[in-house]
């Protein structure tokens, strides 16, 4: 009763978070933080209305969802022209960001041990290695539906180009971050376990989710072209859904990315020429929306407050450093490109962070890990200083820079 409550309550938010053009993820990040998760006491256990086992699950789920219908909305014809720039963004400079903001913690954090003698130091170091791996590689990704959200007041008027970059990378880059995020828990856990088992496991993982879930989407369209009957707009959510839940439970059982499969599989099924294209991204369009609401909804459950107020300090800095590592990246792999030098400062300006932080960041907390309870504070402080800080600058920066096209409104009024 309380879910379905908090749930309703989600969705007339994200409403209300459209007419005031504000992302509705924040209203159901705070929502979640006010509302109180520990609801009573029998005998010595406590009743939550959400453990942090059951966050973990939702948010697992949810993410397999999102995913899935970003591989869903990425049309191949659309993004052709920007395939290129946005693969670099999303492998690369996936790398390159982790790569950078965990060397920028490692010196922050080398400069604070600095008194300690070098045998400690190093093996300080080798302790917080898969630490500071891991706070890279969960702020990597951006988050699409965020930045879109904040720049509906220019619908229509920034060059068509800018926003399939901004789609597509925030597309491609998820699963990478999540590979990369999985190889440090794995590290983090892998006490005795040599660093090449560790390599070879992600690169596993890595091909088997991109293999399995080609044939996942290969074999569905194979179904749904030669079995018209299920092939209309009431049976296609229910059979995608389907392979959704049998792909992503077998991938993981085999030993891959069982996110990695569902975006491939995504982007299979959404690119496929005998769908019904429409109907498909329609249905699944509630299902991401609702497990983002979900996602988010849980964060905010499952995190105290004061525990993010707490880590706001750290936060700040952190943010900072991704801003300036992103300004460097972007600039670096859009070199020589046909978009400008304001496109570029834009394009850095919108890696929002969303969905895909706050889940790894449970899966930290959850694996028992003993930094990993200090991962979702973190994670919540960061995509809140993005929302508000950089977000709410986009528009004004697109404005500035000229990058928006001339209002019809002033055109049509002036002829009549």
């Amino acid at each position: 009763m309380a879910f379905g409550g908090l749930l309703l309550v989600s969705v007339l938010l994200d409403d209300l978070a459209a007419r005031i053009r504000v992302p509705g993820i924040l209203m159901v990040l705070l929502l979640g933080l006010l509302i109180e998760n520990h609801v009573g006491v029998a005998g010595v256990k406590q009743i939550q209305l959400l453990s942090l086992d059951q966050a973990q699950q939702i948010s697992q789920v949810s993410l397999v969802l999102v995913l899935f219908f970003g591989g869903l909305t990425t049309n191949w014809t659309a993004v052709r022209g920007v395939i290129r720039p946005a693969a670099r963004l999303a492998t690369v400079g996936v790398v390159m960001t982790a790569a950078l903001i965990a060397l920028a913690v490692f010196g922050l954090t080398a400069a604070t041990n600095s008194s300690t003698t070098t045998t400690t130091a190093t093996a300080t170091a080798t302790a917080i290695l898969p630490r500071i791996l891991f706070v890279g590689a969960m702020v990597a990704s951006t988050d699409a539906s965020a930045v879109l959200a904040l720049l509906r007041p220019l619908a229509g008027r920034l060059p068509k180009s800018l926003i399939n970059l901004i789609e597509c990378e925030s597309g491609f880059n998820d699963p990478m971050a999540v590979v990369l995020s999985g190889l440090a828990l794995a590290l983090a856990g892998g006490d005795g376990v040599a660093a090449g088992v560790l390599v070879t496991d992600m690169v596993r993982q890595f091909l088997l989710g991109i293999l399995l879930g080609f044939m996942g989407g290969s074999l569905t369209l194979q179904l749904l072209g030669t079995r018209m009957s299920l092939n209309h707009a009431s049976m296609l959510p229910v059979v995608s859904l389907a392979l959704l839940m049998v792909l992503s439970g077998g991938t993981f059982l085999l030993g891959g990315s069982s996110l990695l499969a569902a975006y491939v599989a995504g982007l299979v099924l959404g690119n496929g020429p005998s769908l019904d294209r429409a109907s498909l991204a329609e249905a699944h369009s509630s299902y991401a929306k609702m497990a983002e609401l979900l996602l988010f909804l849980c964060m905010g459950l499952v995190v105290a407050p004061q525990d993010v107020v707490n880590v706001g300090g750290l936060a700040l800095i952190l943010f900072m450093i991704m801003q300036l590592v992103r300004f460097l990246m972007v600039h670096a792999l859009l070199w020589r490109t046909p978009f400008t030098s304001n496109e570029r400062i834009f394009v850095s300006c919108a890696g929002l962070r969303g969905a895909v932080p706050i889940a790894m960041a449970i899966d930290a907390w959850a694996s028992g890990i003993s930094w990993g309870v200090s991962m979702p504070p973190l994670a919540l402080a960061v995509v809140l200083y993005g929302l508000f800080l950089q977000g709410f600058a986009l528009v004004p920066l697109a404005q500035r820079m000229k990058l928006t096209l001339p209002s019809p409104q002033p055109d049509s009024a002036s002829a009549a």
